[in-house]
């Protein structure tokens, strides 16, 4: 069961607090003040994640106690609520280190939104204080990176490993999808047991069934011998599906019932076997889209989509791909007998700039082939292969790409519906003198910036939200709301 968040409610009126109360009782530990002196007893008492916080009190203005506990430290998540919607007191409050505003009345669905918004942003304001504090690893269980969307698959993978639970990992070709399963089974408690990977798109259909669960002598033609299957040899450890949407639909129930029950049958026999095994899979196809195209079962789906970890592609890296190319000059200068030190600023831009197809495979690559036909103590751009030095010189990063789209007019061809929650601002570029007529509604332009965020990140929800600096929540509800989520 999901833990309940600890909120303070600051108002001095019994009827409007109880119905707040009321509001967020399913998600939050809910505790009173009607009184800024109460207010100061119950924070010294309490450890308060929010602090739903009414400007007007009976002995002073909520402002006080804002500013004395962003004073003293507070991480607490602060929202102010007031009958005067005034621009100087929301900007006031913002300036104290308010998180968010809110005029009453409001709804309660409006309330539970901004609570749960003001959640996930202290969260993520958290991680990037860690990380620049140099707590952020530039490496973990053979991952190379410091960046903040790697430090969460870290974070993940540690949180994911204790449990028994089935880890669906997703990512393109080339991002270390078993690398990772590798991790989870090396930070779990099964470490000391068998880590075994099948990649159910390299072995032919027929011979699926056999290598997951092992035949017996004579069960087809070719079976000389009794052979063990990858389900028996991973017992007491983890069993890794790489590609696990390439499997055919009939060993597809089959493999469900074994999940379900850890039971198996080897090809040709009438014995059942048991194991104890945690099954981690993998797949660089989009999971949800193979079962609408019926290739893949939704009751597998969901049975193996318990815990999903998106490894990012090496373009959305930043300066891992740095890092990388530099530890893997290490090894391969060291491995060839070179003389490689460093990388040249010119292709380190280069690399920047490079959108790597093939990821973190196609680097390794890249830095191999370097290493072994050329000769030096620095890598500079015309040691690089033809992919790369045929680039052109005004390539773009893929955010600056996303910020250019962003800013191209677009007129939407449909229709669609108003989104009242928290508006996306337009940007400056795309605001220019128009007629009267040519006046777009406010909500329009909304869900045209989105949309074009959207077709900018390939449909990349989190991608898209951070761009335009929203929660990934908020992008998915705006969407819902509009009909296209």
């Amino acid at each position: 069961m999901r833990k309940k968040i600890n909120l303070l409610i600051v108002e001095d009126s019994e009827p409007m607090a109880m119905a707040y109360g009321e509001f967020v009782k399913d998600a939050c530990n809910v505790d009173f003040a009607a009184s800024l002196a109460e207010a100061r007893r119950q924070s010294a008492r309490n450890n308060h994640q929010l602090v739903l916080l009414d400007i007007q009190l009976p002995d002073g203005s909520g402002l006080d106690l804002l500013k004395e506990m962003r004073e003293s430290g507070s991480e607490a998540g602060f929202i102010l609520i007031t009958a005067d919607g005034s621009v100087e007191t929301a900007v006031d409050a913002l300036k104290l280190g308010a998180d968010d505003f809110l005029e009453k009345p409001f709804s309660a669905e409006r309330l539970r939104t901004t609570l749960r918004n003001t959640i996930e942003k202290r969260q993520l304001r958290s991680l990037v204080s860690q990380y620049e504090r140099g707590s952020g690893r530039e490496s973990f269980q053979g991952f190379i990176g410091s960046s903040m969307v790697m430090q969460g698959v870290y974070h993940m993978v540690e949180a994911a490993a204790p449990s028994k639970a089935t880890v669906f990992i997703t990512g393109e070709s080339g991002t270390g999808k078993e690398v990772l399963a590798q991790a989870i089974h090396e930070t779990s408690s099964r470490a000391e047991g068998p880590f075994v990977a099948l990649n159910c798109g390299a072995i032919p259909r027929e011979l699926m069934e056999s290598e997951i669960f092992g035949h017996i002598k004579g069960s087809f033609t070719g079976a000389e011998r009794d052979r063990k299957g990858a389900a028996l040899r991973a017992n007491g450890g983890t069993l890794f599906l790489d590609e696990v949407c390439e499997m055919d639909l009939e060993l597809q129930v089959k493999l469900l019932r074994f999940l379900q029950t850890e039971v198996f049958r080897p090809v040709g026999s009438d014995q059942e076997k048991q194991v104890d095994v945690r099954i981690v899979c993998a797949t660089n196809k989009d999971p949800m889209a193979e079962v609408r195209a019926g290739r893949f079962r939704e009751d597998l789906y969901y049975r193996l989509h318990v815990i999903n970890i998106t490894l990012p592609a090496l373009r959305e890296r930043g300066d891992d791909i740095i890092q990388i190319a530099e530890h893997l000059l290490e090894i391969y200068s060291a491995e060839e007998g070179k003389r490689f030190r460093q990388i040249s600023d010119e292709t380190r831009k280069r690399f920047l700039e490079y959108a790597w197809p093939g990821n973190v495979r196609e680097l390794q690559n890249v830095m191999r082939q370097i290493v072994v036909l050329n000769q030096g103590e620095q890598i500079t751009n015309d040691m690089l292969p033809l992919s790369l030095k045929q680039m052109s010189p005004a390539a773009v990063t893929p955010v600056e790409a996303a910020m250019e789209t962003l800013q191209q007019p677009e007129v939407l061809s449909t229709p669609v519906v108003p989104v009242e929650d928290e508006p996306t601002p337009v940007p400056v570029a795309a605001v220019q003198e128009e007629s009267e007529e040519e006046i777009l509604p406010m909500w329009q332009m909304e869900e045209l910036h989105i949309e074009r965020a959207l077709k900018a990140c390939g449909q990349n929800v989190p991608k898209a939200a951070a761009l335009l600096e929203v929660s990934p929540s908020t992008l998915y509800r705006k969407l819902k709301s509009s009909g296209k989520g």
